[in-house]
């Protein structure tokens, strides 16, 4: 039978801007007498979305609107969104750090929960005191706490350390056991923030290791914010993405992220420099663009089509010979190729210049990419300008484009067809 761990039902927190507290003495009054006649107080139903480009006119904001979601036994759920979505403040109420302005959560089991560096550690307490703390706050007996001690310190590798006070540790140290303790304390859900990102690559990958089995093989519920896609696509089967403090999708993983993603590249299929154009006193980058094999501007395009980066650029002096270069990779952070292109002596002189790097058709994912522009001098090495993500570029697929076996994506960076021959002896 799946047990419901988490149930949320119109969660809303609300903020007041600039001050600490309640507010004005007249907010306090007016409150006051609203609840002595029985009534809702009347700062909870004003406000504006917790959009931060915004000029608002109130003096509340919204860190949370009416957010509804439930979460199963054994489920691993990602959160996503830019900073200032809701995300940590969420997660925040959910680990009773802070209390919800509206609405109702249901929370069946024990939440160990590591929202910051340091997050339920007493810095005057040893690394073992605090591994039993911990475990008495979880309501562990200490005979409980003792069966998992040298498992939550091997893990965190931090023997050498562990009768020093924790104040003494580094960042890296206090992420480790903080992890550690929360993992292998074996609360019914597990609650991890953007706080791993301090851990090194090694460390990271153990984390997202453990959480995986915590998962499948304990059953147990995990909820993760990360900014980093391929940690959520590796470890979450669901995903929540937080806009504006609001639910703005919810669904299976690799369809929440592309969604992600693809908000995050709007408007970079084009970009003119009038103003402040990179580059140097030998060359300047006058504007990019992406391309079909129309020479059309585009904004997205099927696997099956070839793209073009455009960019034109002007040599401002003789006697250097630069090379026009492009460097891709996915929004998650994947390298996907660099490209340069050694240009004739003709092509070197005081002049402007367009250039296109093809991309060739049946080539790439479906996937969000990301393109930097740069051109460089080799010998002597000066680089006139690199333009980092300048332009970007969701690729979509035709279904019908491929057979039954492949009509969706496919694992990896690229996804090149292939000639294939097959001889039958």
């Amino acid at each position: 039978m799946d047990i419901t761990r988490i149930n949320i039902e119109n969660l809303s927190k609300q903020y007041r801007i600039g001050e600490i507290g309640t507010g004005t003495l007249s907010h306090d009054i007016n409150r006051w007498w609203y609840k002595l006649r029985g009534k809702d107080d009347p700062y909870k139903m004003i406000g504006s979305k917790n959009d931060r480009t915004a000029n608002i006119d109130t003096n509340y904001v919204w860190a949370l609107k009416n957010i509804n979601f439930n979460v199963k036994d054994g489920e691993v759920i990602g959160i996503i969104g830019k900073n200032g979505a809701g995300k940590s403040t969420l997660l925040k109420i959910l680990s009773k750090v802070t209390g919800p302005s509206n609405g109702k959560i249901t929370v069946n089991g024990r939440i160990a929960a590591l929202l910051e560096v340091g997050t339920g550690m007493h810095p005057e307490l040893t690394g073992k005191e605090n591994i039993y703390l911990n475990g008495a706050l979880l309501g562990m007996t200490k005979k409980e706490v003792s069966s998992k001690f040298d498992e939550i310190v091997d893990f965190a590798g931090i023997s050498l350390y562990i009768d020093t006070p924790f104040k003494r540790y580094s960042s890296g140290m206090r992420v480790r056991l903080g992890f550690a303790v929360a993992a292998f304390l074996e609360p019914e859900i597990l609650i991890v923030d953007e706080v791993l990102a301090v851990g090194d690559a090694e460390f990271q990958k153990k984390a997202i290791g453990k959480m995986k089995e915590v998962s499948a093989e304990r059953g147990r519920t995990v909820l993760f914010v990360s900014h980093n896609m391929n940690s959520i696509n590796s470890l979450c089967n669901r995903c929540i993405y937080l806009k504006d403090g609001e639910i703005y999708a919810i669904g299976e993983t690799n369809y929440i992220i592309n969604k992600y993603l693809s908000d995050d590249s709007n408007g970079r299929f084009k970009i003119s420099f009038k103003e402040n154009q990179p580059g140097d006193e030998i060359a300047i980058l006058e504007n990019a663009r992406l391309i079909n094999s129309k020479k059309q501007t585009i904004e997205y395009s099927n696997i099956t089509d070839k793209i073009g980066v455009e960019f034109t650029y002007e040599i401002l002096k003789n006697g250097y010979f630069p090379i026009p270069n492009i460097r891709m990779h996915t929004s998650k952070g994947e390298w996907v190729f660099t490209s340069a292109e050694q240009q004739e002596e003709n092509n070197c002189k005081i002049g402007k210049y367009t250039i296109v790097f093809w991309i060739p058709e049946n080539f790439l994912n479906v996937e969000n990419y990301l393109i930097t522009i740069g051109l460089s001098t080799m010998s002597p090495l000066i680089i006139h300008f690199i333009v980092k993500d300048v332009l970007a570029i969701n690729t979509i697929e035709n279904i019908n484009d491929r057979n039954e076996g492949h009509n969706q994506k496919i694992a990896g960076i690229i996804r090149p067809k292939l000639n294939i021959e097959n001889k039958k002896h």
